[in-house]
């Protein structure tokens, strides 16, 4: 089965991330089906579109939008699926709905994306823990390289986990700055991650 403009992917390690294995006991983080940080965002290509030729491929694992996976309640207190929804193990999302997808081990930002890991901030005036508006590249960038030191511009990041590591989805043209490294910058991995 194939769609002609959609993906079909299966969620990778089921539809949510509330669960975490500690010892041999399961551990339940949130009970709360409304909130979209426990929705699962990695998935698995199980067909490509027949209309187009994308550098997706089947297999590929990928990041998906938080609304592919996630469940919700209408206003009457239902439980719904998102539109996405076909079967529990099968979901259909646009192009758009994708941010990166890994080969061979390795993560590759869609075209038009960058992931970005933030810094500790080293000042020692700001209650803050990372350094607002800057990281280092970590994939994609268009013609930055990986490991730059880069800045973009506020409300463009939106924070993804990956892989065990806290990264920020920046679309490319809201990054506004290539930094030279002042050799102080460390990236900042929350324990959480």
């Amino acid at each position: 089965m194939r769609s002609v403009f959609n993906f079909l992917i299966e969620p990778k390690n089921g539809r949510t991330t509330a669960l975490k294995q500690v010892g041999d006991k399961e551990l339940l983080l949130n009970t709360e089906l409304q909130n979209h940080q426990y929705t699962s965002r990695l998935g698995v290509v199980r067909a490509t579109p027949t209309a187009m030729n994308t550098e997706v491929q089947v297999g590929d694992e990928i990041i998906v939008h938080h609304n592919v996976f996630r469940a919700f309640r209408d206003i009457r207190g239902k439980e719904k699926n998102s539109k996405s929804f076909i079967d529990e193990n099968l979901f259909t999302v646009s192009i758009d709905q994708i941010y990166a997808y890994k080969r061979n081990g390795e993560w590759q930002a869609i075209k038009g994306f960058s992931f970005v890991k933030p810094l500790v901030n080293n000042n020692s005036f700001s209650l803050e823990k990372e350094r607002p508006l800057i990281g280092k590249l970590k994939f994609g960038g268009g013609n930055i390289k990986n490991g730059s030191l880069i800045g973009f511009t506020p409300s463009s990041e939106y924070e993804f986990n990956i892989d065990g590591e806290r990264l920020y989805r920046v679309r490319n043209n809201q990054i506004t700055v290539e930094y030279e490294y002042q050799g102080d910058e460390k990236e900042y991995n929350p324990s959480w991650s």
